[in-house]
C-alpha cells in the first residue's frame, strides 16, 4: 500500500493587470490582423486555404 500524503491547498492569487492584459492585447491583435487579412485577400486565395485545410484535417469536400 502506498503512504498517504496530505496536499496543502494554497488560496490563488488574483492576477495583476499585466498578466491579463498582455494575452487580451496579443489575441486582439491577431484578430485585427486575421479580420483584415481575410477581408482584402482575393477569394480565390480564401477559396484555396480554406480547401486544403480540409483536405489536410481528413475532410472530404467534394
Amino acid at each position: 500500500m502506498s503512504p498517504v500524503t496530505s496536499h496543502s491547498v494554497e488560496a490563488a492569487t488574483p492576477l495583476a493587470l499585466k498578466d491579463k492584459l498582455v494575452p487580451a492585447l496579443g489575441a486582439a491583435a491577431l484578430g485585427i490582423v486575421l479580420l483584415f487579412g481575410a477581408g482584402f485577400a482575393p477569394m480565390e486565395a480564401l477559396h484555396n486555404a480554406a480547401h486544403d485545410s480540409r483536405h489536410s484535417a481528413g475532410f472530404p469536400c467534394h
